[in-house]
């Protein structure tokens, strides 16, 4: 495997990691308002691939934030209890915003590395057609 080839195949792995990240920052957007609903956090693994003796970046597990839920208090709310409370979510817009703004511009950077890869990749072979 050439080392274009490997450099396309990380930043082909990093570009679907931050998608990744990116499809659950937006879950956790569009549930912000969910009674119940627990934010969901993603992990990245390290994978060296033996074959061709390159690391690339693995989607891990997704897991819930297990900090405690919002209680609200709206007495005219179906979940609501003897007090008028129910449990909100966890999810916090600011920090969800902060995850966005970074995934997207890490997967921006990674685009851009991706491409200009290629360019490099397709500029050496038209001089090796000469």
């Amino acid at each position: 495997m050439s080392d274009f080839s490997k450099s396309l195949a990380v930043t082909a792995s990093a570009l679907r990691a931050q998608a990744a990240r990116l499809t659950h920052v937006s879950e956790n957007i569009s549930n912000a308002d969910t009674p119940g609903y627990r934010r969901k956090t993603v992990s990245f693994q390290a994978v060296r691939d033996l074959e061709t003796d390159v690391s690339q970046v693995r989607v891990g597990r997704v897991s819930l934030d297990r900090t405690e839920l919002e209680k609200v208090y709206d007495p005219s709310h179906p979940m609501a209890d003897e007090t008028g409370h129910y449990e909100g979510s966890n999810v916090d817009l600011m920090i969800e915003v902060a995850d966005a703004r970074e995934a997207q511009r890490t997967y921006e950077a990674n685009l851009k590395m991706f491409d200009q890869t290629r360019q490099m990749s397709a500029s050496l072979m038209d001089l090796l057609r000469r």
